[in-house]
């Protein structure tokens, strides 16, 4: 039995933190663990790093599978934390500042470029690709930019996805999300769960370039392998973007087909019109994020239904 034979999951293990938590670690773990095989002895050596692989024994296999399971589990609750990282939540001394206005500068091109300079149908067509860019990967706001591309891909979901209902998606979203349909829940579920993979696969990658850096520090050319993690941290970014795109589009969808739910939900009458639907969700979402009460109108409570057939005494 062999090291690479080991990526199998308890069958426990739901197919999100396999992909999410598990196996981003596994591949770290692997990695970092050949290159300390390699480097152990006189020079470097992979033959020697193949052959300690192919003379594990099953028990230490089993103790590597869960080492990984137990670094796995512990880091689940951090996942949110890792995105909000690579969304540009980090001190303006680390670059923050600098990144920032290149978005803001990216932001205020687009801008530019969604300005159609005549009404030539190609001059049309060009200014409007440029707004679709503009709304889906920038937030209205210009406060509301942040320092990296993920980050205003986010942004611009938070900031649009329910607006035309009245409702502000970072408050309401936990209460829409399960009224949502089991179809249209799939869908969200899929798409997070490729965003928060590719997320934790660049995080992942960037910390074992750094550990990479520390094993191979005195190997010479052999340091040149950090280049090896930190390719895969910079690719797994770069997939990142599509996959928040389309995780912002699924919500999106998600708010334009379910709106109309939350607010029997909580009790409320249907209302008449959007205009009537706005001001209850915008004072809903009052309540949810300030505590500001409103003078909500319940709809009334269904009769009960008489049993039908039967003889009345």
């Amino acid at each position: 039995m062999t090291l690479p034979s080991a990526p199998t999951p308890p069958a426990a293990i739901g197919t999100r933190f396999f992909l999410v938590g598990y196996l981003p670690t596994y591949i770290a773990l692997l990695y970092l663990l050949v290159l300390a095989w390699a480097v152990r002895g006189p020079g470097t050596s992979f033959t020697r790093a193949w052959r300690t692989a192919t003379q594990l024994t099953a028990a230490q296999i089993v103790f590597v599978a869960l080492l990984v399971l137990i670094i796995a589990v512990l880091l689940t609750p951090f996942q949110l934390g890792l995105v909000r990282v690579l969304e540009g939540a980090w001190p303006d001394r680390l670059g923050g500042d600098w990144s920032l206005e290149r978005q803001r500068d990216r932001r205020k091109r687009l801008l530019a470029a969604a300005e159609p300079k005549s009404d030539d149908p190609a001059e049309m067509w060009r200014a409007g690709t440029a707004g679709l860019r503009l709304r889906t990967r920038y937030p209205l706001a210009e406060h509301l930019v942040r320092a990296t591309r993920l980050g205003n891909i986010l942004a611009a979901m938070e900031d649009r996805a329910g607006r035309d209902y009245g409702l502000d998606a970072v408050v309401a979203w936990p209460r829409l999300y399960p009224l949502l349909s089991a179809a249209t829940k799939a869908i969200v579920d899929d798409r997070r769960t490729t965003l928060d993979m590719t997320a934790r696969l660049s995080g992942t990658s960037f910390v074992a370039a750094i550990a990479s850096a520390a094993i191979l520090y005195d190997a010479r050319w052999w340091l040149l392998l950090v280049l090896a993690p930190l390719v895969v941290a910079v690719v797994a970014y770069l997939g990142a973007l599509p996959a928040a795109l389309a995780y912002s589009e699924s919500v999106q969808a998600a708010f334009d087909l379910h709106h109309l739910a939350l607010g029997p939900a909580f009790g409320l009458a249907r209302p008449k019109d959007s205009a009537d639907e706005r001001v209850a969700n915008r004072q809903l979402c009052d309540l949810w994020r300030q505590s500001i009460p409103h003078p909500f109108t319940y709809a009334a409570a269904e009769p009960a239904k008489q049993p039908s057939g039967g003889a009345t005494a």
